[in-house]
């Protein structure tokens, strides 16, 4: 009696695990409403007489060019309103990627699901955001006890913080809902890595210099716009078909468009101090200075043409700045690799059964359809200044040196010194 009970008994779990591992197929999928048009009335009204393609081109391009003239005002008001710009879209593009997630699985009313993935969010942001006021902010930290205790055992806090919230989820656990709790909490993080991560690296490279963050986001919405522009009039061969609508004629116009004008703009750019120099926070004055000596990449200097060219010119030598260089690889990039972005994204939206992530734009869908391409370059243009352009940074040093204690200090200085006299460059003082 006992063996048969102890059968059943494995049979009923072996049948609910069974009922666990059952994978959902895609007609599962609950759909998800439609878009609401978001368009305003003005502009509809206005547009009412065209057709469905023509409509779509003029909604476009007004939207886009009102959000480029709201970007120049932003660079214009400077580094720190930039920084601002950067964490909002970021926690945009979270909350309609994590939306899109929880109106997928809606239906099994996972407890704690959003208030979880927002504290993920906050003690990701605190653990990066901390990790930058270390790095660049550190004669303002040094002035203020409490902050030296949150710099001290930053990272301790952090993955305390993170802790709190990995115990949280794993007592959120409900049975029969188990593994699609992970789900979650799989979307969850990969979608931290996707958006925070990569805003992270955003920041990183305008500190280096303004520079390094508007001629890469520049040439990705260039290689948008003419991409766009080229597969309206002339596409006629499709590209992918991930995305239908994208053409080879779109793609190519595009790189050539892209890297014309990274070239161009690069050079007017290049001219000036307010975005060549590194950002540095003067703790004095309380805000960001851009000022310095422009280093060689951001000097004029003369190059020879290769002979193929000349002929072509008539040109021997052509004058230019040494970044302009540096801003073919990166139009390069936001040309040629850039649109895989936006092709994951396209794939994303069609395993889910969406038009767009939201309809936060109208003509453009969300702020997570506008800056898909935009993750990708960011990665690269970090990975690009530490690998081809960043030397050790000296001011970076001194910063950390000021922070030392005294005797740390005296410490450092009487190595340094007995390590230059050793090497000729610094006399021997005669009181030895």
């Amino acid at each position: 009696g006992e063996a048969s009970q102890g059968g059943q008994e494995e049979e009923v779990d072996l049948e609910e695990r069974l009922h666990e591992l059952d994978l959902r197929s895609d007609s599962d999928i609950p759909d998800i409403p439609p878009p609401t048009d978001s368009t305003p009335e003005i502009l509809k009204k206005a547009l009412s007489g065209l057709s469905a393609r023509w409509k779509n081109w003029w909604i476009r391009g007004i939207l886009s060019l009102a959000m480029i003239s709201g970007f120049f005002l932003i660079i214009y008001l400077g580094s720190f309103m930039l920084m601002l710009l950067v964490l909002s879209i970021q926690v945009k593009c979270y909350h309609e990627i994590i939306t899109i997630g929880y109106r997928v699985y809606h239906s099994y009313d996972l407890p704690w699901f959003r208030s979880l993935s927002w504290y993920f969010l906050l003690c990701v942001n605190y653990f990066f955001y901390g990790e930058t006021v270390a790095d660049y902010f550190a004669t303002f930290v040094q002035r203020r006890e409490q902050l030296q205790f949150l710099i001290r055992y930053h990272r301790f806090i952090s993955f305390a913080l993170y802790l709190a919230g990995f115990c949280m989820f794993v007592l959120s656990l409900v049975k029969k809902h188990y593994r699609l709790q992970f789900y979650m909490f799989a979307w969850t993080h990969v979608t931290l890595l996707i958006t925070v991560t990569q805003s992270h690296l955003v920041i990183q490279n305008l500190f280096e210099g303004m520079i390094w963050f508007l001629v890469p986001i520049s040439s990705v919405i260039c290689n948008d716009i003419t991409a766009y522009i080229f597969g309206f009039f002339f596409g006629r061969t499709p590209l992918i078909k991930l995305s239908p609508k994208k053409t080879w004629e779109g793609f190519i116009g595009g790189f050539f468009s892209t890297v014309v004008f990274g070239f161009i703009f690069s050079y007017f750019l290049a001219q000036h101090q307010y975005f060549v120099c590194p950002v540095e926070y003067n703790s004095e004055t309380n805000r960001f200075v851009t000022e310095c000596e422009p280093s060689e990449l951001f000097q004029m200097k003369k190059y020879s043409v290769p002979p193929l060219l000349q002929a072509v010119l008539g040109w021997e030598t052509v004058n230019m700045y040494p970044f302009q260089m540096h801003s073919f690889a990166l139009s390069t990039f936001a040309s040629l690799i850039g649109p895989f972005g936006g092709f994951f994204a396209s794939g994303f939206k069609r395993a889910f059964k969406i038009k767009d992530f939201a309809d936060t734009i109208p003509g453009h869908g969300g702020i997570m359809d506008r800056f898909d391409c935009q993750y990708l370059m960011a990665t690269f243009v970090h990975v690009y200044i530490t690998s081809f352009i960043r030397g050790p940074n000296p001011s970076k040093l001194l910063k950390q040196l000021l922070i030392l204690q005294p005797e740390q200090q005296l410490s450092v200085y009487k190595t340094l010194k007995s390590h230059l006299v050793e090497k000729g460059i610094l006399q021997p003082s005669l009181r030895g």
